[in-house]
């Protein structure tokens, strides 16, 4: 049994891309060895920014020998029929079998078809795997490029090693050919690796600081950032995607913590941990609610100024070096005074929005057209107010509901025992459900929700609460999108009950009306969603 190894070396990979390729690569060499008929067991499959490796454990030397049949012209039939069955048969005509078929002598060839040796197979399946590779998005390079049947790749593809036990599989795909030289860690090994075999590829890459394995560099990522938090007495924000996009952007990933400047925490923290994630690829760190001040080690905790429960973001993140640097210090000093000026951004657009109120943002929204046949954002609050007015006084939404009165399900708008039920009258819940629903979408003209689309409907929450509006319509403005997947919490609080189902009603009945609806395939105004929020 036989062992091969190939590796395909290009310019860096996105980290986005990766996974698909891992699978992309398993699937394109699965159908060629099967074309030859090789059975392929476990495959190991791994992936870094500047690499795609296969290794196939327990191959077979060569392909069995085939024996093959072909029917012919019947006979009687033109010599010119029969001896160009021959020739495409590859058989001499003394060879031919006649066979009864259905009352009917039929010229057949048995062809016998001689076992390949794998190192042919696979010299073979290569060019067509890189040829028929599918990326989400490729590019042509060199000279060649100007031939639209030239090699495309994610990036310029480099190099190719293909080893089968050792040996070099000799084949070349648009003037790249095989060899088994490959390259290190960009800036920790110069010149080029020579491999010897399968065995010996991850470790020889590891002592040319390149950890092959993504799922190694995933843990290494998880667990060092989870023990310098530690080492700080903090808490790291759990990010799995994170991980794996860091994972994904490194070779020899290092974990690193660094601090930046407290008067940040001012910042909601989910615009911190958004502008470190998205801009940055950073992880933030969070310790438990506190009083205002600095802790024992100096660590300043966030005073969250809206909403409970949100997470006491204190002024640290850990980035992810692709270096082991000599002095750590100097590398964290420079992530963070790129997370200062991002930070520095995102501060800019909390202030500014607070400049306005959300009543003067809400007039910019009958600049953002909601649907050419439905009129414009400002037209939807129009009606989503109406309407959750209408829920309130016709008793849909109640105040003080019972949340187990008439049965084991609670009454919708009815609140959870976190959630008090709501103090005032029917006409002050209306008038709360109409006033929140007027605001709901005021955030998505604001500055941070243009920055960060994410967090629209929090936004506007805290600027409700900065506002100085009632606790109900901060609530509701923060809550109405919700629930926005199976996991999500339900709202119970009325007001937000209110405004929640009369945005989704007003969503579902409009496109509806428009015949705009979703398909098998397609829901592109997320109505299904809508509907099971409702």
């Amino acid at each position: 049994m036989s062992d091969f190894l190939l590796e395909l070396r290009c310019e860096e990979i996105p980290a986005r891309m990766q996974a698909g390729a891992r699978a992309e690569l398993e699937k394109l060499f699965r159908r060629e060895l099967d074309a030859a008929g090789v059975a392929v067991g476990d495959l190991t499959i791994w992936s870094t920014p500047r690499r795609l490796a296969l290794i196939a454990r327990g191959l077979p030397l060569a392909t069995e020998a085939v024996s093959e049949e072909a029917k012919g012209p019947p006979e009687g039939a033109p010599d010119a029929a029969i001896d160009g069955f021959c020739r495409k048969a590859g058989v001499e005509r003394a060879a031919l079998e006649l066979r009864d078929v259905k009352g009917r002598m039929t010229y057949f060839a048995v062809i016998e078809q001689p076992g390949r040796a794998m190192a042919d197979v696979l010299a073979a399946a290569i060019p067509a795997i890189i040829r028929d590779f599918s990326w989400p998005k490729s590019m042509r390079w060199g000279a060649a490029s100007i031939a639209t049947e030239s090699l495309r790749w994610v990036r310029p593809l480099s190099g190719i090693v293909a080893l089968l036990d050792g040996e070099v599989v000799p084949c070349e795909v648009d003037g790249i050919a095989s060899a088994r030289e490959t390259a290190g860690h960009r800036f920790h090994h110069e010149g080029l690796i020579t491999i010897g075999s399968t065995d010996d590829y991850a470790e020889k890459l590891r002592a040319c600081h390149v950890i092959v394995d993504h799922e190694e560099r995933a843990a290494i990522i998880r667990e060092g950032a989870v023990k310098a938090a530690a080492d700080a007495s903090l808490t790291l924000v759990a990010d799995e995607g994170l991980v794996i996009e860091n994972a994904g952007l490194t070779e020899w990933p290092v974990p690193l913590l660094g601090r930046f400047d407290e008067a940040f925490l001012d910042v909601p923290p989910e615009v911190i941990q958004l502008t470190a994630r998205v801009n940055q690829k950073y992880f933030v760190c969070q310790r438990a609610p506190a009083k205002a001040g600095a802790s024992g080690d100096g660590a300043q905790l966030h005073e969250v100024p809206a909403f409970a429960g949100t997470h006491h973001v204190a002024n640290a993140f850990i980035c992810t070096a692709n270096i082991a640097a000599l002095d750590p210090a100097v590398v964290v000093d420079g992530n963070r005074k790129v997370l200062a000026a991002r930070l520095s951004d995102a501060r800019f657009f909390w202030e500014q929005d607070q400049k306005k109120t959300l009543a003067e943002h809400a007039k910019g929204l009958g600049r953002i057209t909601f649907h050419e046949k439905l009129g414009t954002v400002a037209d939807k609050v129009e009606r989503v107010a109406k309407l959750a007015r209408w829920l309130v006084e016709s008793d849909i939404v109640t105040p003080n509901a019972n949340p187990r009165e008439g049965g084991d399900l609670p009454q919708v708008g009815a609140p959870s025992p976190e959630v008090p039920a709501f103090a005032g009258t029917r006409e002050e819940l209306a008038d709360l459900a109409e006033a929140a629903a007027r605001l709901c979408k005021a955030d998505l003209v604001t500055e941070m929700v243009g920055e960060f689309p994410e967090l629209q409907g929090l936004m506007g929450g805290y600027y409700a609460v900065k506002e100085g509006l009632p606790r109900e319509v901060s609530d509701a403005i923060r809550d109405h999108y919700k629930p926005v997947g199976q996991g999500d919490d339900v709202p119970t609080a009325p007001v937000t009950v209110a405004v929640s189902l009369a945005d989704k009603m007003d969503t579902l009945v409009g496109f509806f009306a428009v015949d705009e609806r979703p398909t098998g395939s397609k829901d592109p105004f997320a109505l299904r969603r809508a509907a099971l929020g409702i």
